[in-house]
């Protein structure tokens, strides 16, 4: 028989061929870790809930479930965290990252609506564990050690719970009602929680029928620095008139009183709040004095905007000198080559009714001094890496150990102690850390991602701030959260868009039950179109097996 040109088999043959033989390279599906996740330190499953919201309201429970697996205050977090997962987004490259942390704080706020709860599933397990500190770490280990099955009692020193995030987080940022409802769902859970009640013995307590400890108390305690200054000069901490104004001592009759014109000493978020604070509290002229330029000033961007929005002056390169009643003396500073601050000699007078010192914070470390085996490094507490200290049983977290001081640090700290705890309490091993490879953005094909700018939360106008600890951010309407959990890329894990089946010139992706798909190797020549056209980089080009 005459074939017609370029055709080598008879029509209907090919099948019978299996062409997968001249493969030196064949493509096989991955599920590769998102930097969104990658970047969560509460170790959020970012893409699953993203992926559950983008369904609309009948998926909003499940996605804020899928938070809740980790974090147990989305509410609070989509206030106040600093969004380390936006930073990361691979979106971010194309257009605008993903407003992940918009669509938490709607998801957060949708659940107080709706009143959702967390239902404690498992049996009791007969074990008793103390938590020291009803902070963001010490709550968030108390709520999983709940879902374990442990008994949980949280122990706090202060009035109400919440401890930096009611003490150190302005209500402009953070709205007590929010923060009080997240906590109340904790305590319904069945968690025990004991106010005014500082632990002085830590061994003490254990004895006392509790078979492990959490110690996570916060950074209450500002650090202080030495300046020169006049018997009438007025030096106040930033930790204290931040605390003063949640919770004013019995001797004071309202907020601390700072003057008309308030200076803060310090570059850090600490010193954006006591700033922003003073201009709440009447102060016509709020002014930050940091001995080092913008670039190097760890206060987070937003801050730093939302302050110079208020009218906070800044005066960078600059330190105090002297204090005295109504008058600071400021030098000049100048960086040398190691970025490093050096005094240049050259003063001037700052009119100023109070300085406000924002240097950083410690925490009270007491509650563990003497206790055999604990070890202290610069003013924090030694821990392994399952968060247990040199005393068996003991765990640390939070602002005690060597960590970033933040919510979702810290939060995120009390999941890792409660599972270690845990585990501990089993006589188990640590429970492993297994991840995937994070997916870089030159993984993705982002042709078949539609432009969609990010979008906007509100905000008050400056003027209307001022006066008033009103929350200064808004939220996003449903529509505008559901836009924006679209916006999300998949990045690393295959979201069954079918590319992969269309594409392929051999027929060899065959769809399986579930949105997922598999290839057949027999017919599979690994061209390679599968993984090109793969919008979220989740099919891989490997070597073939010899």
């Amino acid at each position: 028989m005459r074939k017609p040109f370029a055709i080598t088999l008879d029509v209907g043959s090919s099948r019978a061929n299996h062409t997968g033989a001249w493969r030196t390279e064949r493509p096989v599906y991955v599920d590769r870790l998102p930097p969104c996740n990658h970047a969560c330190p509460a170790g959020e499953n970012i893409q699953q809930w993203l992926y559950d919201a983008e369904e609309g309201p009948a998926r909003y429970e499940a996605a804020w479930r899928q938070i809740m697996r980790d974090n147990p205050f989305p509410a609070i977090m989509g206030r106040v965290c600093y969004r380390p997962c936006e930073t990361a987004c691979n979106r971010a490259q194309l257009d605008s990252a993903v407003g992940i942390n918009s669509v938490e704080r709607f998801l957060g706020d949708e659940s107080l609506r709706r009143g959702w709860t967390v239902p404690v599933t498992v049996s009791p397990t007969g074990k008793k564990v103390l938590v020291v500190g009803a902070g963001p770490s010490g709550l968030s280990a108390a709520y999983h050690l709940t879902l374990l099955g442990h008994a949980v009692t949280v122990k706090d020193a202060g009035a109400a719970p919440g401890g930096m995030m009611r003490y150190g987080i302005p209500k402009y940022r953070l709205p007590r009602d929010i923060l009080d409802a997240e906590v109340s769902r904790i305590r319904d859970m069945g968690v025990t929680l004991e106010l005014n009640s500082k632990v002085i013995d830590i061994r003490a307590e254990l004895r006392s029928g509790f078979d492990a400890a959490f110690v996570a108390v916060g950074a209450h305690i500002g650090r202080r620095a030495y300046i020169p200054a006049g018997d009438s000069a007025r030096i106040l901490d930033a930790v204290s008139v931040l605390r003063d104004i949640e919770n004013p001592l019995p001797s004071k009759t309202g907020p601390p009183l700072l003057g008309r014109r308030v200076a803060v000493y310090g570059g850090g978020n600490t010193a954006m709040d006591a700033a922003r604070t003073a201009r709440r509290l009447g102060a016509s002229e709020a002014v930050v004095v940091y001995r080092r330029t913008r670039e190097k000033m760890p206060a987070h961007d937003i801050e730093v905007e939302e302050a110079l929005e208020e009218g906070v002056t800044m005066r960078w390169l600059s330190t105090v000198a002297h204090a005295e009643a109504g008058t600071l003396t400021i030098e000049k500073m100048k960086l040398d080559e190691t970025g490093f601050p050096q005094p240049t000699g050259e003063f001037e007078e700052l009119a100023a009714d109070c300085l406000v010192l924002a240097l950083g914070q410690n925490a009270d470390l007491s509650v563990l001094e003497g206790v055999p085996g604990v070890r202290f490094s610069d003013g924090v507490v030694e821990v392994g890496p399952d968060l247990m200290t040199g005393h068996a049983g003991i765990f640390a977290g939070g602002d005690m150990v060597p960590s970033e001081r933040t919510v979702t640090v810290a939060i995120g700290h009390g999941k890792k102690a409660a599972r270690h705890i845990d585990a501990w309490l089993r006589g188990q091993g640590s429970p492993a850390a297994d991840r995937h490879a994070p997916v870089p953005f030159g993984a993705l094909n982002t042709w078949y991602y539609a432009d969609a700018p990010g979008s906007v939360r509100p905000r008050l106008e400056a003027a209307r701030r001022i006066g008033t600890f009103d929350e200064v951010t808004g939220g996003l309407d449903e529509s505008t959260a559901l836009f924006e959990a679209r916006r999300c890329m998949s990045c690393g894990n295959c979201f069954g868009c079918d590319n992969c089946y269309g594409v392929c010139p051999d027929n060899a992706v065959i769809k399986l039950a579930g949105g997922r798909y598999e290839i057949d190797y027999d017919y599979c020549k690994g061209c390679g179109l599968c993984a090109a056209e793969c919008p979220c980089g989740a099919i891989e080009m490997i070597p073939e097996p010899s």
